[in-house]
């Protein structure tokens, strides 16, 4: 493999709500990250982060809303709680999942970006900044996690 693919295990993923689910079969991925303005509307983000598949290697629960974004490609998301799942270059066979919809657990280290004229000046200096957890007492969460016995299908 190269070009920054590398074989991995099967793999389910999915929105936040639970509402569309999907499975990926064992073999190549390939992470990487994109600036480009329309990732960046896209996702709500300053970038996106995606993980490369075969789309014939993609089973979905859930049928995920679809919106073409430009002539040559089209996004995918969730209907119900509108978590961004995929961008997909039309015709092209593959499909890159969002990075925000793969489990919590999956390895993600990007081997490439792209849209870097639109890459914003600040993301460098994150390293710089303070640190702070995430975790806050007293909130209830909606996400569906599939890792909760009560959520399972």
């Amino acid at each position: 493999m190269d070009q920054g693919w590398r074989q991995n295990e099967a793999f389910s993923g999915g929105c936040q709500c639970g509402h569309v689910r999907y499975d990926v079969t064992a073999g190549p991925v390939r992470a990487s990250v994109c600036h480009c303005r329309m990732c960046q509307r896209a996702t709500g983000a300053p970038l996106a982060g995606f993980l490369e598949v075969g789309e014939s290697r993609v089973t979905w629960h859930g049928t995920p809303g679809v919106f073409a974004s430009s002539n040559l490609a089209e996004r995918g998301f969730c209907p119900q709680c509108g978590t961004s799942l995929f961008y997909r270059a039309i015709g092209s066979g593959i499909i890159e999942l969002t990075s925000g919809s793969l489990p919590a657990t999956m390895p993600f280290t990007p081997s490439g970006q792209c849209g870097v004229e639109a890459r914003h000046p600040w993301l460098g200096g994150l390293d710089r900044l303070p640190a702070y957890p995430a975790s806050r007492t007293g909130i209830e969460s909606h996400q569906f996690d599939p890792e909760a016995p009560s959520q399972r299908p």
